[in-house]
C-alpha cells in the first residue's frame, strides 16, 4: 500500500469532519426560532407560572453560550471547542456540560450493541453462506422464509414481543433499565450479572433482526460467486469441499459483507434509539430521546458529531485493511 494513499485517506477523513462539524454548526442556526429563549418558555411553562425577566435570562445564557457574539466568532470557536471535544453546556441539565453525559452513556450503548451486532454479523454471516452452499444441509433450506421475515421486522416491535413473552408472561428476564433499581454501581460479578440480564432481551431483539439481513445478503453473495471462473477450476482440481468452501467461496463473498459491518459498527455509537426507549436502556439512544424531547440542542450537536466522528473512522479503517482481506485490490500506481 502507497504511503502517499494514505496520507490522501487521512486528509480526507479530517476533511470530512470538518465538513462535517460546518454543517452541525450552520444547520441548526438556519432553523427559525431561539433555542436558549424557547427552552426557558418551556421550563417556566411546565413550572405552572410565568416566569419574569425571560430576556434578562436570555441575554445571560447567550452570553454565557457565546450566542452574542459575532457569526464568524461563534463558528471559529465553535470549531476549536469540538477539536477538544467540548460540546459546551446541556441546557436541560446546566450546568452539567455535554461531554461527561455522553462519555455516561457510552458504554452502555457500546456495550450492547457491539456484541449484539458482532453476534449477528458471525452468525447471519456463516448461515447465509451454508444456506447457498450446494453441498451443506438440506434442511438449512428451511430457515430462508423464517429470517426472510425476520429482516422485516423493526428492532423495536421484536423487542415489544419479546417483553411480553419473557418480561411479563414468563417474567424470564427484567422489564426494563440497565440494572436493578437502587443497587450501587460497583465492579463486581454480582452487578456485571445483574447488568448482562437486563440487557438480554435489547440485545436478542436486535439480533434476531440483524441476523435475517446478515444472512440474506451473504446468501446472495454466495450464489453469485459460485459462478466465478475460479470456483470450477478448484472443483476441477479436485480440492477439497470444505476448503473450497472457505478458501474460494466464503472468502470472497464476505469482502461485501465486511465493508456493511464496518459502517454497523460506526453507527454503534449511535445506539438504537427505539430499542433502547422501549427497554428503558440508558444509552445515547435514551439520551438522544430525552435531547430532542426537551429541545437540548447541545446535546444533539455533540451526539451527531461523535456519530460521523465515528462512521468516518470505521470508513478509513476498512478501507486501509482490504487490501489485507483481498490481494486483489491495491492502491500502488501502475
Amino acid at each position: 500500500m502507497r504511503a502517499g494513499y494514505v496520507v490522501r485517506r487521512i486528509g480526507l477523513f479530517f476533511i470530512v469532519l470538518w465538513g462535517a462539524a460546518t454543517l452541525n454548526f450552520i444547520i441548526p442556526r438556519l432553523a427559525p426560532g431561539d433555542p436558549v429563549r424557547e427552552r426557558l418558555y418551556e421550563m417556566a411553562s411546565q413550572g405552572g407560572y410565568l416566569q419574569q425577566g425571560i430576556e434578562e435570562m436570555v441575554k445571560a445564557y447567550d452570553k454565557e453560550f457565546g450566542l452574542d457574539q459575532p457569526l464568524y466568532v461563534q463558528y471559529f470557536r465553535y470549531l476549536w471547542d469540538v477539536a477538544h471535544f467540548d460540546f459546551g453546556y446541556s441546557l436541560a441539565q446546566y450546568p452539567t456540560r455535554v461531554l461527561p453525559l455522553i462519555l455516561a452513556a457510552l458504554p452502555w450503548t457500546i456495550g450492547l450493541l457491539l456484541l449484539s451486532t458482532i453476534l449477528a454479523f458471525a452468525i447471519g454471516t456463516i448461515l447465509g453462506a451454508l444456506m447457498a452452499w450446494p453441498r451443506a444441509p438440506a434442511f438449512l433450506q428451511y430457515f430462508v422464509g423464517p429470517l426472510l421475515t425476520l429482516s422485516a421486522i423493526p428492532y423495536y416491535l421484536l423487542g415489544l414481543v419479546l417483553i411480553y413473552l419473557l418480561a411479563i408472561s414468563q417474567k424470564v428476564f427484567p422489564l426494563s433499565g440497565g440494572y436493578t433499581v437502587g443497587t450501587i454501581p460497583t465492579l463486581n460479578l454480582a452487578f456485571i450479572a445483574d447488568i448482562l440480564q437486563h440487557s438480554a432481551l435489547p440485545a436478542l431483539s436486535i439480533i434476531l433482526a440483524a441476523i435475517g439481513f446478515w444472512a440474506i445478503g451473504m446468501r446472495g453473495m454466495m450464489v453469485t460467486t459460485e459462478g466465478e471462473d475460479y470456483m470450477t477450476m478448484a472443483e476441477a482440481k479436485g480440492l477439497n469441499g470444505t476448503w473450497i468452501f472457505y478458501r474460494y467461496a466464503l472468502r470472497n463473498a464476505i469482502l461485501p459483507q465486511v465493508t456493511a459491518l464496518a459502517i454497523a459498527l460506526g453507527y454503534v455509537v449511535s445506539g438504537s434509539v427505539l430499542v433502547e426507549v422501549v427497554f428503558g436502556y440508558p444509552g445515547i439512544g435514551s439520551l438522544l430521546y430525552k435531547a430532542i424531547s426537551g429541545s437540548d440542542y447541545f446535546v444533539i450537536y455533540g451526539i451527531v458529531f461523535i456519530v460521523i466522528l465515528a462512521i468516518s473512522l470505521a470508513t478509513l479503517i476498512i478501507d486501509l485493511v482490504y487490501p489485507l482481506l483481498d490481494p486483489r485490490i491495491t492502491y500502488r500506481s501502475k
